[in-house]
């Protein structure tokens, strides 16, 4: 019986895919469990009415990714902070503080999750951070540390 998977379901596919399951299986566990579908003319079309939807939300998406990555690779961000001799500053200036600063000097928001920081930034001086908007998009966001 030919089935449209409404959920993952483990050894057998993805959502969405259209896969042959025995009748029994599909009868007794997945439709129960409303893990699938019988795959009817009008069920196969809703399938690929929600992928080509789905499919132009995800360009979009990027679309958005890639403005924002601009504005982010044209930009810099200042943070004054105390420091000590040698341009040592005292704690550590993390991604929640360059969200901060961002949100407030260039008007836009970036998911302090996005920034890729190793170690949280301890020097004076300019620094690049890069940032992963998207699994497609990367850009770098360039940090200023100022003595205040």
């Amino acid at each position: 019986m030919k089935v449209i998977l409404l959920e993952d379901v483990k050894k057998l596919g993805k959502k969405g895919e259209l896969i042959n399951a025995s009748d029994g299986y599909a009868r007794n566990f997945l439709f129960p469990k409303k893990l699938a579908v019988e795959a009817t003319n009008s069920s196969i079309n809703d399938m690929k009415l929600k992928q080509q939807a789905e499919k132009r939300r995800q360009e979009e998406l990027l679309q958005q990714a890639r403005e924002l990555a601009e504005k982010i690779k044209n930009s810099v961000v200042t943070i004054k902070v105390k420091a000590g001799d040698g341009g040592r500053i005292f704690g550590s200036v993390s991604t929640k503080e360059i969200t901060k600063a961002a949100k407030e000097q260039l008007g836009f928001e970036i998911d302090k999750k996005k920034m890729q920081l190793k170690d949280p930034i301890k020097s004076l001086g300019t620094h690049i951070i890069p940032i992963k908007l998207n699994p497609k998009v990367k850009t770098e966001l360039t940090v200023k540390v100022q003595e205040a």
